[in-house]
This record gives structure tokens, C-alpha cells and sequence, in this order.
């Protein structure tokens, strides 16, 4: 759980206790207040908070590791000794980045090139290869939740989205008030991934259909913008409840309800609630969205 002075992390170990480590690193955008300007923030939000989950993810899972008897390390440790955690994690994300460039943007514009024989529209062009993509995200997650370790990941997500749910209510945290909270939240990053991938559409429609790699070195650039528009509408839908918001948040929260939120049961609620009181602020204004 991220607060607005600290992060926490709350790990269930294998012998069932909760342990918690706090980290009151200040996020990247309080370091400058053009970091913090409308469209720059949401880039610099998304790369702090790959970072943070990152690292959570690796620390919860050393755990684990210390679980396990091995008579010796295996090659990569013996190679790079102790920083052989730092590396393989800085190799992870430089290959997660690649396998995202090469399903959602390399496929769907190399994909999308063989219907131009039939297609001279360049927005037309646009809309495909954003089906395209979307299509391909919505394959990729729906099997990625089936895999085991990821399902109790997203049921880990349940357990935030409920517990900040009832924060956000104003009850007690309690494994009963939490339970009874909906999985599905309008600020969920699955929300805003899907707000990426629509808002491309509008946002690459205004550079026609250059050649191949001219179209792919356009799409990266234009990431961090597109990036930085989704975060401005998921933010403002975020505050609002009225039918223009319910209607645009819909189709993330139905991806949220087959996918990438799951329920979870009592002892991951329990973690949730204690991650979340390590960083509930003392004043409520440091808090607001």
C-alpha cells in the first residue's frame, strides 16, 4: 500500500505470520513540481509504481527463497554474486518492456499493414490496429489469470480494492466491513491500462500511416503522451459518479471482474488492512485524490 509520506509492504509468511517493512522513500514526483504537472504525473506514476511493485514482488518472494534448502547456488548467483537479485530484477523489466512493445504495438501495426490493400483510410487504419490491440490484451490477461501464482496475485487485488474501498467509506477496517466491499475499482491500473489502449486509437489517428518503422518509432513516442492523457481522464472519471462516468468506467471494471481482481479470502484481507494502516495519514487532506 502506497500512502502519501510511505509505502508499505506486509508479507504473509509460510509459517502464517504477517510481517511488515516500511519504506519512506519519497515518491519521484514530490522532487520536482514540474513532475508533478498535469500529463507529466501520470508517466512519472506509472514508472514509480512499476518500480515499487517490482520491488515488492521480489521481496515477498525472497521469503520464499529462504524456505527452500539448496546444497549450491545455481550459475547466474555463482556469476554475479550479490548482486545477482539486483541484475536478474533490472533483466526482468527490460524483458517485460520488450514482450509489451512487441504484443501490443509491433503485432498489431504489422498485423493491421495487410488490410491496408482494402483499407485507405488512414483513421480507419488506426481503429483496426486499436482493435487489434485491444484484442491482444484482453487474450493476454485472461490467461495470465488463469495461471496459479498470478490468480492469488489478483486475489491480492481484491483484497486492496476492498480494503480501500471501506477506507474510503469511513468504517472501521475490519475483515467483515472489508468483506463486504465491492473487487472493483475505478483507479484500478487495469482501468487505466484499457484507457491506453483507447485513447492510442484517438491520439495516433492524427499521424496517418507512415511506413512500418517510421509507424512503430511514432508509437513509442507517443507513449508517454497517450500515457499521460489516460491518467488525466482515469483521475477525473476516478471523482466521478454520474452516467458519463459509469458508462466510461464499464469497460474496466469488466476486465477488472474476469481478469485482474479476484476475491480474496480472510488472510489476504488481513494483510490488506494492515498494509493500509501503516500509511493511512494523520491528516485526511494529505489523503484526497
Amino acid at each position: 500500500m502506497r500512502g502519501p509520506k510511505a509505502t508499505s509492504i506486509v508479507v504473509r509468511k509460510p509459517n502464517g505470520e504477517m510481517e511488515l517493512t516500511m519504506d519512506d522513500t519519497v515518491p519521484i514526483s514530490s522532487k520536482s513540481k514540474w513532475f508533478r504537472m498535469p500529463l507529466i504525473r501520470g508517466v512519472i506514476g506509472l514508472v514509480d509504481s512499476l518500480r515499487l511493485g517490482t520491488n515488492a514482488l521480489m521481496y515477498s518472494a525472497s521469503f520464499y527463497e529462504e524456505e527452500e534448502e539448496s546444497e549450491e547456488k545455481g550459475w547466474f548467483d555463482k556469476l554475479f554474486g550479490d548482486k545477482a537479485d539486483k541484475i536478474f530484477e533490472g533483466l526482468a523489466l527490460v524483458f517485460s518492456f520488450a514482450l509489451a512493445m512487441l504484443l501490443f504495438f509491433f503485432i498489431p501495426t504489422i498485423v493491421t499493414s495487410l488490410f491496408k490493400t482494402w483499407i485507405d483510410n488512414t483513421i480507419a487504419l488506426n481503429l483496426v490496429e486499436g482493435i487489434f490491440r485491444i484484442a491482444i490484451f484482453l487474450i493476454y490477461i485472461v490467461l495470465v489469470s488463469r495461471l496459479e501464482d498470478m490468480r492469488r496475485v489478483f486475489m491480492y487485488h481484491g483484497a486492496e480494492h476492498k480494503t480501500i474501498y471501506c477506507y474510503e467509506k469511513g468504517l472501521e477496517l475490519t475483515v467483515e466491513n472489508v468483506r463486504k466491499q465491492s473487487r472493483m475499482h475505478p483507479r484500478c491500473g487495469t482501468s487505466f491500462l484499457f484507457s491506453v489502449m483507447l485513447i492510442s486509437i484517438v491520439v495516433l489517428s492524427f499521424f496517418g500511416w507512415p511506413n512500418p518503422l517510421v509507424r512503430v518509432l511514432t508509437r513509442l513516442a507517443l507513449l508517454p503522451v497517450i500515457m499521460g492523457i489516460a491518467y488525466e481522464v482515469n483521475r477525473i472519471l476516478g471523482r466521478s459518479s454520474g452516467p458519463v462516468a459509469r458508462v466510461m468506467t464499464y469497460p474496466g471494471l469488466f476486465i477488472q471482474k474476469i481478469a485482474t481482481v479476484m476475491e480474496p479470502d480472510d488472510d489476504q484481507i488481513e494483510v490488506a488492512i494492515m498494509a493500509l494502516k501503516a500509511v493511512i495519514p494523520e491528516d485526511p487532506e494529505l489523503d484526497k485524490w
